[in-house]
């Protein structure tokens, strides 16, 4: 089996360096998709890259459909879809492969807390 590292550079905001990463998904491909809690988006990092890409948010905290508030869980489908887990926003959103802004699909309604 072949092994790849990702080396991030410091926490940061650069495509070359992550911000409190977590929950991490690999792909098909062995692409690795990083959501980052202080920089508000999820990059893709493609096998040896030296540096990521953004895929989702990237464009500050906030709950338009191209902004992210505390990314966390993330899981890309057969058709290079990306869902992403948008804990602050209380949403799941869904972000086609090129798309500056997602979908929201679950949530985005506030704190529930209904028993029923």
């Amino acid at each position: 089996m072949e092994f790849w590292w990702l080396v991030a550079f410091g926490e940061g905001d650069r495509l070359d360096q992550l911000s409190e990463p977590t929950y991490t998904f690999v792909d098909r491909q062995q692409a690795v998709y990083v959501p980052g809690k202080n920089n508000r988006c999820v990059m893709k990092w493609d096998r040896y890259a030296k540096e990521g890409i953004v895929v989702a948010g990237g464009q500050g905290e906030g709950s338009a459909l191209a902004q992210l508030a505390n990314p966390r869980g993330v899981f890309v489908d057969s058709l290079d879809r990306l869902y992403v887990a948008d804990t602050n926003n209380d949403r799941v959103m869904r972000w086609s492969k090129g798309a500056t802004q997602g979908t929201v699909i679950m949530g985005g309604n506030g704190v529930g807390d209904n028993e029923n």
